[in-house]
């Protein structure tokens, strides 16, 4: 039967023989693209009686939304939060390397630095779709510089900054990030002083607020939430530890005193090194709606043992381990993301479904663009990635377009 062309002319592509994660089950059914979306079979047969143009043998293989990291620091030798007159090259090797990993969509992270160091490179890190060139950039998540000194982790303390009062909040991020064109997520510490009215001010502006490297308590936690923040970055890590007197923001977790219709979610690092697995399993079975992988990836991720950059600072790696140089004080990861996903699915238990969403699904959800990007639903970005039954990344596709497949060598 002839394609009715009445609606597009655009080819309609049709992936089978795969299982695609839709509803948070896998399905086994076809999967149906055009002009970079996902299509409605029902629609297509019996409103348009159309065909397919193209089709895709997936093998068997799971189909699953392209993995979305919102906290990267860099990869590959390039360090977002280092200036240059074409910060841009670096975002977009790092964009092209991350498609191998399943990685489709990210927030490049800069971390505590000089204000010049964020005048200089927010100019040049734009919002832009995913494609053949690399991962779609979502928007620049800045973690610091107001952040408590005593949960710094490797943030230079010599460039953390306060507010200096509920009036001059809005003064006081321009004065240090020159502007907020492009930023998609902040973290901050909620007990500072006037953070509250900067978590209301930044959320009228639509940029999501996390909490981190803070001694916040619980009730200063909830009252952050209370006024919009939304997520938590890098849950256990440059925070109080869990206390059965006040769990301190581990508490947002199974807060009673989240406003109704309001969600949490929480960044969990999950490279075998920044969290212990027991902790991800108590993390995941309290609140596993909220879980998001994030890989807080370095400039070393892709490189050799031996001394790198991060932000203003040098770090060691060792084996797996990154810190701070001369110190055992942990410095990001050099963790991918299809890693991280493969080793949270082993360290808890979950389902692969549930491994899956948590790389994609929710931190769409956390950044409200779910109606877009992290499921298959139809009308959504044709953003996935193809994964054998280990979970190890077979293709990657943007808008519907192959833009990343493993040779047979690299299989071998």
């Amino acid at each position: 039967m002839p394609s009715n062309k009445s609606v597009s002319e655009a080819p309609i592509t049709q992936l089978l023989n795969c299982r695609i994660l839709r509803d948070h089950r896998l399905q086994n059914e076809d999967l149906w693209v055009r002009e970079g979306k996902i299509l409605d079979p029902e629609k297509l047969f019996f409103d348009e009686q159309a065909y397919a143009d193209n089709q895709v043998d997936c093998g068997g293989a799971i189909v699953a939304p392209g993995f979305i990291d919102v906290q990267i620091n860099g990869g590959y030798g390039v360090d977002f939060s280092q200036a240059s007159d074409d910060v841009s090259a670096g975002i977009s090797l790092v964009a092209q390397k991350l498609l191998e990993h399943g990685v489709t969509s990210f927030c490049p992270t800069l971390v505590t630095s000089p204000p010049h160091i964020y005048h200089k490179v927010l100019p040049q890190i734009k919002v832009q779709d995913g494609g053949p060139h690399g991962a779609g950039v979502l928007g620049v998540h800045l973690e610091g510089p107001f952040i408590s000194a005593k949960k710094k982790g490797a943030h230079p303390e010599r460039f953390l900054r306060t507010f200096s009062g509920p009036d001059t909040v809005m003064a006081d991020l321009m004065d240090v990030y020159g502007g907020l064109d492009n930023v998609a997520l902040v973290t901050l510490a909620p007990e500072l002083e006037g953070s509250r009215w900067a978590v209301s001010e930044l959320c009228q502006r639509g940029v999501t607020v996390s909490l981190g490297h803070s001694v916040a308590n619980l009730s200063q936690a909830e009252e952050a939430v209370r006024h919009g923040a939304s997520f938590i970055t890098h849950l256990f890590n440059a925070m109080l530890p869990f206390h059965h007197r006040d769990p301190g923001i581990v508490g947002l977790l199974t807060s009673e005193h989240i406003p109704a219709g309001r969600s949490v979610y929480y960044g969990m690092i999950a490279d075998g090194i920044h969290t212990n697995p027991a902790a991800l399993r108590i993390a995941h079975r309290a609140h596993p709606k909220g879980l998001v992988l994030v890989t807080d990836a370095i400039a070393a991720m892709g490189l050799g043992p031996g001394r790198h950059k991060l932000g203003q600072q040098d770090v060691q790696i060792c084996g797996l381990h990154v810190y701070v140089a001369g110190t055992q004080t942990l410095s990001g990861s050099i963790a991918t993301m299809d890693m991280c996903v493969r080793h949270f699915k082993h360290a808890t238990g979950c389902r692969v479904e549930e491994a899956l969403e948590a790389a994609s699904l929710h931190p769409a959800q956390l950044l409200g663009i779910s109606q877009s990007k992290g499921t298959l639903d139809f009308g959504s970005h044709a953003d996935f990635v193809l994964l054998d039954d280990e979970l190890n990344v077979k293709a990657t596709f943007i808008s519907g377009q192959e833009v990343w497949r493993k040779t047979t060598q690299e299989q071998q």
